[in-house]
């Protein structure tokens, strides 16, 4: 049975609120009465996105849909239209929908023990640390939520490093523009975009910006951090960088910036961060992005696909950085034996069914279609990514957006996902089939006629 708010909802009761004043409320058996079947004309449907407004703060443009049910790679909405799902969540759900392997996972945790506190020993967090250490360069593994959790704990460590072990007062983390790091103050402080910081000062000091992919322009901030002409102690703490941006275009990081961005962390004994939350899991062809470039971090954080959709994020780091002790950092949720049983089951599932070889067979697939589809329409400039989180850059003569494409490609039965203004993003789950990537190519082809058919009308 779907859950929905019944348009009983958008009526409520009117009661006082904390300042006085009169406020629309909802009764708790008004509330239980809400379970209900899908809506079965448009007026309810639009009645209980209201009654959902109501309740809901408007931290989200959402699309005039619900979904009711996953299978694969395929969605479901409360008519029964079927999506293809090209978004996965926001490069999250690895699996798809529905998979019957992690479904089990989880739900035999929960019927054993799904929660207890790290005061005590979890075995299937630690074997999940074990198996991570195994795939990557790290020695150590922290456990929390979220992929901003994640990069709060890699911001913290990397200051602690800095002024433990380096003696550094007032550290200093460089960052990229047209990152993204998440919503946290210290987040959205390390996040190169102002639009995500804008309203929310002051904002963190420590934190400078670098030009992403411009060596010359990493040097001089790394000079910078040396005070007045450059000529005092380094207060550099860390470089952090995704190694392929996402919400910041689908934009790899070139093999000469991470090389150099190395080789200044080494000649400093600063921390070289990198942030895997969306590349990693897989989803660039390799286990982890920082692979696709040759070099190994000291730091790196993921979350995402790490639980296929079960909320999980972990910072991983080399034992160099491994400084924290207990105290200094901490999560209530973070590794319990729930997510880390999904954590498990995802590992199990690319050990055995040749996840990561499918991704790097899709993304030739998909890679050559969209350039079949750039060549024909003359509406993309540019194909780039790697594996299976890739992106289009829309031409300006197109006339059209990616959020305008993106939504086409929604009426046309297809999920994707715009990475700013002109570049429209595909992350399909890393199980996604042939036909299923043909399938994606032939909507995404129809969704650019409709769009540039629009254009020429206007």
């Amino acid at each position: 049975m779907l859950l929905t708010l019944s348009p009983l909802v958008s009526v409520g009761l009117s009661l006082p609120s904390m300042d006085g004043s009169m406020r629309s409320r909802v009764s708790p058996s008004m509330m239980a009465a809400t379970i209900s079947a899908p809506a079965s004309t448009a007026d309810d449907a639009e009645a209980q996105r209201a009654a959902f407004d109501e309740v809901v703060m408007g931290t989200y443009g959402r699309f005039k849909m619900t979904i009711a049910r996953g299978k694969g790679c395929y969605l479901y909405d409360t008519d029964g239209v079927e999506y293809l799902d090209f978004a996965a969540g926001i490069s999250t759900c690895c699996l798809g929908h529905a998979d019957p392997a992690l479904a089990e996972a989880v739900y035999k945790q929960m019927r054993t023990v799904h929660h207890v506190s790290n005061l005590y020993y979890i075995p299937q967090q630690g074997e999940l640390a074990r198996r991570l250490v195994a795939s990557s360069c790290a020695d150590k593994v922290f456990f929390c939520n979220s992929g901003a959790e994640a990069n709060e704990a890699a911001i913290k460590l990397a200051r602690k490093h800095a002024t433990q072990e380096l003696g550094i007062e007032k550290p200093v983390i460089l960052t990229m523009t047209n990152s993204f790091h998440g919503r946290t103050m210290a987040t959205i402080t390390a996040t190169g975009q102002p639009k995500y910081q804008k309203g929310f000062g002051p904002l963190l000091p420590g934190f400078d910006y670098v030009t992403y992919n411009d060596v010359e322009d990493l040097r001089a901030a790394v000079r910078r951090t040396r005070g007045l002409f450059g000529l005092g102690k380094s207060r550099l703490a860390a470089i952090m960088l995704e190694p392929l941006q996402g919400e910041g275009g689908i934009t790899p990081a070139t093999a000469e910036f991470i090389a150099e961005a190395r080789k200044l962390c080494d000649e400093t004994g600063a921390l070289l961060m990198c942030d895997e939350v969306q590349t990693g899991m897989g989803r660039s062809g390799t286990m982890w992005g920082h692979m696709q470039l040759g070099v190994e971090p000291d730091v790196f954080t993921t979350a995402k696909a790490l639980g296929g959709g079960v909320p999980i994020g972990a910072m991983l780091c080399k034992a160099r950085a491994d400084i924290f002790q207990p105290g200094d950092h901490a999560s209530t949720f973070g590794g319990n034996p729930l997510a880390s049983a999904a954590g498990n089951a995802v590992l199990d599932a690319y050990d055995e069914r040749g996840v990561l070889e499918n991704v790097r067979q899709r993304s030739v697939q998909l890679k050559a279609g969209l350039q079949d589809i750039a060549d024909s329409t003359g509406a993309i400039t540019e194909v780039r990514g790697w594996g299976l989180i890739l992106g289009m850059q829309l031409s300006d003569a197109c006339g059209f957006t990616a959020a305008q494409l993106c939504a086409a490609c929604l009426e046309g039965g297809l999920l994707t996902v715009p990475a700013g203004t002109t570049v429209l993003r595909l992350v399909p789950p890393l199980v996604v089939s042939e036909a299923e990537a043909s399938e994606a190519l032939d909507k995404l082809r129809a969704a650019i006629a409709s769009c540039s058919a629009k254009h020429a009308q206007s």
